[in-house]
């Protein structure tokens, strides 16, 4: 009887308890959200398995995450893309992977993030190894960790608490995440990250939405310029040379056998058009990769109805942005009979 009583009691406190921590982190302002994890992208990854001619992969960094929005794709293509971006990521060990790992041969618009395809081809850099991390997580992914992450997502649904996302961002409220923001002075004294907030909401099907706080909210938007200026002046110059010849090694391959890709350059503005126009110049860069692929390829500057997307934090697209800006280049894609549409208002005539 003691023992009962015992176990009822103790589940009382816990139910308390948890009602507690999850109404105080609400009153704080979060709310419920998918985390953006190793094991939704390999979800995601799975779907190239069967994928057919038809299907089309989105690869690239969080500009093609933000800007290309799962259901306006689908408004206009008919279908859902697979979406693999990785953000904070190099491209090219994805279409390393899917050229070199599976028999896909239909469509891969590629983001172009110059900053980032442009990087490095050295596998302990960080822009290449946040997105071999992911690959490899989908290679060795366990019927253990597929459980798991199924189980994990309706509590993620329902619990603003359960927010421990990848990226270790400094809103985490995870206790490990709670823990790292103990601040125990600067031993190894460089320069200090400033604070790197969550901007944006993942949903599935694999689909990135800029939050509303970011638009409304200037300060914080601000405070995210602010990284994307540090990473800016700490980056390395840009190894043109070894990225160019790995890409193009694996493009060629993928045309040879009737694949289809399409080069996309994401709107950016203010500070971080202004300093990707001084260390990665259109015409060295942008320009001379499209010269060397000769596919098809979307400027946003190219484009008169694109010019006057502003990011609001410089680099990402509102989501109301990214619903316009996604309809439109799909319908410019299939009036350029780059894409076949499953809408009847949408197909060539």
């Amino acid at each position: 009887m003691k023992l009962k009583n015992t176990l009822i009691f103790a589940i009382a406190i816990t139910l308390i308890a948890t009602v507690c921590w999850e109404l105080y982190w609400r009153s704080a302002g979060y709310y419920p959200t998918l985390n953006d994890e190793k094991a939704l992208w390999a979800l995601e990854r799975s779907k190239v398995e069967k994928a057919t001619k038809e299907d089309i992969i989105i690869l690239g960094s969080s500009r093609a995450y933000f800007d290309i929005q799962q259901d306006a794709f689908k408004e206009v293509a008919g279908r859902y893309p697979i979406q693999l971006s990785s953000t904070g990521s190099s491209p090219l060990p994805t279409f390393h992977d899917i050229v070199n790992n599976t028999d896909f041969d239909g469509t891969i618009i590629i983001g172009v993030a110059p900053g980032l395809l442009f990087s490095t081809t050295y596998p302990g850099a960080f822009p290449w190894k946040r997105a071999q991390s992911k690959i490899d997580y989908y290679e060795g992914q366990t019927y253990a960790q597929k459980l798991n992450f199924k189980l994990s997502v309706p509590l993620q649904k329902n619990l603003a608490f359960m927010s421990a996302d990848e990226e270790e961002w400094s809103d985490d409220i995870d206790l490990k995440s709670l823990l790292r923001g103990i601040s125990i002075g600067n031993r190894a004294g460089e320069p200090d990250i400033p604070p790197f907030y969550n901007f944006g909401d993942v949903t599935i099907p694999r689909n990135m939405r800029m939050s509303s706080r970011t638009l409304t909210d200037t300060a914080f938007a601000n405070s995210i310029k602010k990284v994307w200026y540090f990473f800016g002046s700490g980056a390395p110059p840009p190894d043109k040379e070894s990225t160019m010849a790995f890409f193009l090694k694996d493009y060629n391959k993928f045309i040879e056998r009737n694949g289809t890709v399409v080069l996309l350059r994401c709107p950016s503005s203010g500070g971080v058009r202004m300093g990707e126009n001084m260390v990665l110049p259109r015409e060295s860069f942008w320009d001379d990769l499209i010269k060397q692929t000769n596919g098809p390829s979307y400027h946003f500057e190219d484009y008169d109805i694109f010019k006057d997307l502003t990011c609001p934090e410089e680099s990402h697209l509102s989501g109301e942005d990214a619903d316009f800006f996604t309809k439109t280049l799909l319908k410019l894609m299939i009036e350029d009979g780059v894409l076949k549409s499953e809408k009847p208002e949408y197909a060539l005539k």
